[in-house]
Order: structure tokens, then C-alpha cells, then sequence
């Protein structure tokens, strides 16, 4: 089942020249819709008020944690009613662009869930709201002097999306299926040939997340840092394809037909019908284990020299018609509370993205707590591992290139 994702991509690049043709614009004083808020106002107006959320829901912990704990206490406290919608990626950012295109004032989503390449594609269409972190009182809480929160894919977030959560790429294995799991890439292929049809990469965020640690893997950490290098990218993505395609005989369904979503990797792992799986969060083994979706032998590990560690993040669009309210649900999701729970391996083990050090002391020493961890490694053990994320057009190029590449080799 191959993915038709790389073709939105070229389409929407085309699109994207038409609305940026002169350069993005500058949120200037005089029109930025932040401009003079007073918080205390901010709550009091957007009683009674309903957000409408676009995010992924591919996880059905993160459901419940939106369903079962935020969005009930947001009623309860602020008078909001949060409604939350699936989508990610190339569905915002279509969505944004049809109704721009429709010239619609007032839009049907008020806030999004986003990584750094849509936030990149929203900035090309000028679909985003404008600069709102600093008015947000909990944002003092966030570590804005960490890099891999204070850049979103290389760039500057200048205040156009909040942090939301911090997580790195591990790779996931039983080990009392595989004892010795694959240390490092480079040993990654001979692992793979040495388990024939139980290893595959997907088509989706985590398969190119994959693919650009191996890409920086093989360039060297650092080398690929800065703006997009198209020269860098053809020198280091040909020897990256020459592997795969070298290895495809060997992988899952030798390499014809790949998963477009991680659940089905969880599942095939489960099912004992492959010996790695992949979370772009690495403390997702936790949960899974704990729901009983693998096996309490279950694992996880960063391959050296390291992977890509990222923030996901919540921004508000142009057209929102709620998006004062859509401030004060950003503010709580980065509360201490909200963030705590959400850290919580059995509610979802997100990485927090908040400077514990600047938290209440009793607050602190529960975030502490959590760091002890039964089937993942401790954060602190692979930050040495962690790779910054790429500019956007490496993803883009690799979600297009796997296709072109490899699947269709």
C-alpha cells in the first residue's frame, strides 16, 4: 500500500509561489491581531466560547487525553468547549489553502497540532495568525534557551507557534526476540539481512524521520545544518537510496509495498511478523507496553551515532474565528498541570517542553518522578544521541525521493 502523500507536496509547492511570490509579509504592529491584549480580558471574553482543534489522532492515548482530561477541564475552568478534529500535515495545510483560496474570513479550525514542515508551508501561504507566545503567562515556564525547542526544523518560531511537547526518534525491538538488537546504522544492514522480511521503513512522519537520522548519520552530525543544500542533499540522499535499494530484497514484502501509518508497524510487531518498530516519542514503549500492545519484553533504543530529537507544536490560523479562545486553551495545555499529565507514560509520555528548574518546588519533584523509566531509556541517557531536526525541504524531498527512489525501483 504505497502513499500518494509526496504528490501533495509538489502540488502544493506550486501553489505556495502563487502566494508568496513577493516574499512573506511581516506581521507589523498595526496589524497584529495580538497587539494590546490583557490577559485577564483574553478569559473573561472567551467564556462560553467553542475552539475548534485540527490534530493528529492516530494514538488512542492521546485521544483520551484530550477527551478525558483537557477538554473537560477547559469547560470547567474557562467556560470553553474544545472540539477536535483528525487531520495533520497536508490536511491542514490543504485545508488552509482551499479557504484562502475561497477567501473565507472566518474558517472552520481555530487552532492546529504542527511540525516544522507544515509550519513552513503555512508560513509559504501566509495561513498563520501571527505572534501570540509572549502574551501566553505559562509560556515563562517554557525552555526557549533549549535549541531543539526554540527551532522548529531550523527555523525561527517567532512567536507564530507554541511548544508543546519534546520527544526523539528510538527504534523499538523485544528482546527476547532479539537479544542483540542493531547498535548503530551502519550495523543496521547487516540486521536487515540478517532478518529477511522483518524490517520496513513506512511512508509517514516517523519512516522520513528515520530517513533523515540516517541521511545526517551518514553526512555527519552538523553537516547538514543550515538552509537546504541542494547539492548536500543529492551527494548524501544517493548513497542513502544506493543502501535501501541494495536492501529492499530483504525488507518487509521485499520492499513493494510499505506501511503509510506507524499503527500498522505496532501491529506487525506485535504479531511477531517483524523485529523493529519506530516512535517518534521515546517513551512511547511505555505506554504501549502498559495497554498491552507489546510485550513487557519489550525495548527501545537509539541507534548510533543518534537521532533526530524535535518539539511539536500549536499554532492558531489567519482565519480562526475563535482564536482568542484559542490562546487560552495554548496557555493551558502548556501549563505545569497539563504538561505533567501529559507526561505521564500511561496517559501519553510526552517529553515536556518546560523548564522544570523554574517550576514550584513540589511541581518539580513530580516532573523528577517521572524520569525513571521501565522499558525506555532515560531521556538524560540519549541526549548525547540527539540529532537536530533538518530544514522543512529535506522531509519534502524525502517523502518525494522514497517514492521515486526506492518504492518504484
Amino acid at each position: 500500500m504505497k502513499n500518494n502523500y509526496p504528490f501533495f507536496w509538489i502540488l502544493l509547492i506550486s501553489f505556495a509561489g502563487f502566494f508568496s511570490s513577493c516574499k512573506e509579509k511581516e506581521i507589523s504592529p498595526a496589524s497584529d491581531p495580538f497587539e494590546g491584549l490583557v490577559w485577564e480580558q483574553v478569559e473573561q471574553e472567551t467564556r462560553s466560547s467553542t475552539v475548534h482543534m485540527m490534530m493528529w489522532q492516530g494514538d488512542p492515548l492521546i485521544n483520551a487525553y484530550m477527551k478525558d482530561y483537557v477538554a473537560p477541564t477547559l469547560l470547567d475552568r474557562y467556560g470553553i468547549t474544545l472540539q477536535v478534529s483528525s487531520g495533520q500535515g497536508k490536511d491542514i495545510v490543504n485545508h488552509a489553502l482551499s479557504e484562502i483560496e475561497a477567501g473565507q474570513k472566518k474558517g472552520a479550525i481555530d487552532m492546529v497540532w504542527i511540525n516544522g514542515e507544515t509550519f513552513f508551508q503555512l508560513k509559504q501561504i501566509q495561513a498563520l495568525k501571527g505572534k501570540f507566545t509572549k502574551l501566553l503567562p505559562n509560556s515563562k515556564y517554557i525552555d526557549w534557551d533549549n535549541p531543539f525547542i526554540k527551532y522548529d526544523f531550523q527555523q525561527e518560531i517567532d512567536g507564530m507557534e507554541c511548544p508543546w511537547g519534546n520527544v526523539q526518534l528510538s527504534f523499538i525491538y523485544d528482546q527476547n526476540r532479539t537479544p542483540t538488537p542493531p547498535a548503530s546504522f551502519e550495523a543496521l544492514e547487516d540486521f536487515i539481512r540478517q532478518n529477511p522480511g522483518k524490517v520496513t521503513i513506512p511512508s509517514e512522519f516517523t519512516g522520513m524521520t528515520i530517513l533523515k537520522s540516517w541521511l545526517i548519520a551518514l553526512a555527519g552530525q552538523g553537516t547538514l545544518d543550515g538552509a537546504f543544500d541542494e547539492e548536500k542533499y543529492k551527494k548524501y540522499s544517493a548513497v542513502l537510496w544506493t543502501k535501501l535499494r541494495e536492501l529492499k530484497p530483504f525488507l518487509w514484502k521485499e520492499g513493494q509495498s510499505v506501511p503509510n501509518n506507524l499503527a500498522q508497524v505496532h501491529q506487525l510487531f506485535s504479531a511477531g511478523e517483524l523485529v523493529l518498530t519506530y516512535s517518534n516519542n521515546d517513551a512511547e514503549v511505555e505506554n504501549k507496553v502498559k495497554q498491552g500492545i507489546f510485550p513487557a519484553s519489550a525495548r527501545s533504543f537509539v541507534p548510533d551515532p543518534g537521532t533526530i530529537q524535535n518539539s511539536h507544536y500549536l499554532s492558531i490560523l489567519q482565519n480562526a474565528p475563535n482564536y482568542k479562545a484559542a490562546l487560552v486553551v495554548i496557555n493551558f495545555l502548556i501549563s505545569p498541570e497539563a504538561q505533567l499529565e501529559k507526561a505521564k507514560a500511561d496517559v501519553w509520555g510526552d517529553g515536556t517542553v518546560l523548564k522544570t528548574s523554574l517550576l514550584p518546588e513540589e511541581m518539580r519533584s513530580k516532573f523528577d518522578a517521572l524520569a525513571n523509566r521501565e522499558y525506555a531509556l532515560n531521556r538524560a541517557s540519549i541526549q548525547s544521541k540527539a540529532f537536530a531536526e533538518l530544514a522543512p525541504e529535506y522531509m519534502i524531498r524525502l517523502y518525494e525521493d522514497y517514492r521515486t527512489q526506492f518504492l518504484e525501483q
